[in-house]
């Protein structure tokens, strides 16, 4: 019989991703969202609950009503520049959130839960690439809140019994490869999709934040990872969970990164269409370069992501683009 597991935010980006991996893995996901962010036509794979990770109660009904055997918890407010004028909210939701899902877990015996963590915690970090064991340095509240509850899962663990996986993501990008899910923010706020606006003509030009970086091209470097890799990131840690395996932290990235100068090239390769652009000064607090370092999660999960080169990326969230979405 499939095992069921809860999937907070299931209706966002990367969650509804992720439900459709877990489906395909012979699990039986359930979507919990608030819809805050999330689209309710983005949850196909498995029932819908429409509620708040604040209400425990109603987690723990829902644990026990599904039978639920371990959680993927990817529920968060996650916009950077929101978060730095709006901190309260941010700990309000991120954090007591994430104790309310883990007090949900404590009543109902569940001991199994994948977090959906960021490499924001590492803030600036001083080398590349990043590794599990760079100090966790967050330059803003939505990397400290993911930082919080790491520590908390930390805790938990020898106090309460409960097992975890934090996967922190760098930078998630692309669409499923069908085209039934794709990327659909409001604000907008990803480089790729902001470029393939440009492109397309929904938006006058992208804006290239910082030409004088210390980089071969002067602008700054990202490792992008398309959603499908980390969606099938989430299924290993689950299994791995099961198997027994102990609480750890993982990067996931590819351990190569693209410049924006080079993803813009790749648009304009990949889509054949012209993308304007406006070179403006940096962003207070943008490294000029992150990477991951992922041979942690290739040894531990034996993942490796396979969809991840730029043009891959580029074409999958290109075909999501072209539906108007």
């Amino acid at each position: 019989m499939a095992k069921n597991i809860l999937v907070t935010g299931g209706a966002g980006y990367i969650g509804s991703h992720t439900a459709k991996a877990l489906a395909r893995a012979g699990y039986r996901p359930v979507t919990y969202d608030n819809l805050v962010y999330g689209h309710r036509h983005a949850v196909q794979w498995g029932p819908f609950v429409e509620g708040d990770i604040l209400d425990t109660a109603k987690l723990e009904q829902v644990i026990r009503d599904e039978a639920i055997e371990a959680i993927v918890h990817f529920a968060a407010f996650a916009y950077v520049g929101e978060s730095v004028t709006k901190p309260e909210i941010y700990f309000h939701n991120n954090v007591m959130g994430s104790l309310s899902i883990l007090d949900a877990m404590r009543a109902t015996g569940v001991k199994q839960i994948v977090f959906s963590s960021t490499c924001a915690t590492y803030g600036m970090p001083d080398r590349m690439p990043i590794t599990e064991e760079t100090l966790q340095r967050p330059i803003n509240p939505y990397g400290e809140t993911k930082l919080m509850i790491e520590r908390a899962l930390h805790w938990y663990g020898p106090a309460h019994g409960i097992r975890s996986v934090s996967l922190r993501y760098f930078n998630a990008c692309g669409a499923d490869p069908e085209g039934q899910i794709g990327e659909e923010h409001d604000p907008e706020t990803h480089l790729i999709p902001l470029i393939l606006d440009a492109a397309s003509g929904r938006r006058a030009a992208i804006d290239v934040y910082g030409t004088d970086y210390p980089t071969p091209d002067g602008t700054a470097i990202r490792d992008y990872i398309h959603v499908q890799d980390l969606a099938d990131a989430h299924v290993k840690a689950l299994a791995y969970l099961f198997d027994g395996g102990e609480t750890t932290q993982l990067n996931l990235g590819t351990g190569t990164g693209n410049s924006v100068r080079e993803v813009i090239d790749a648009v304009e390769r990949v889509t054949g269409c012209k993308v304007p652009r406006r070179e403006v000064g940096r962003r207070a607090g943008d490294p000029p370069e992150l990477v991951a370092n992922p041979a942690k999660a290739n040894q531990l999960l034996g993942w490796k992501p396979v969809m991840s080169d730029i043009d891959s990326i580029i074409r999958t969230a290109w075909a999501w683009h072209q539906r108007g979405k």
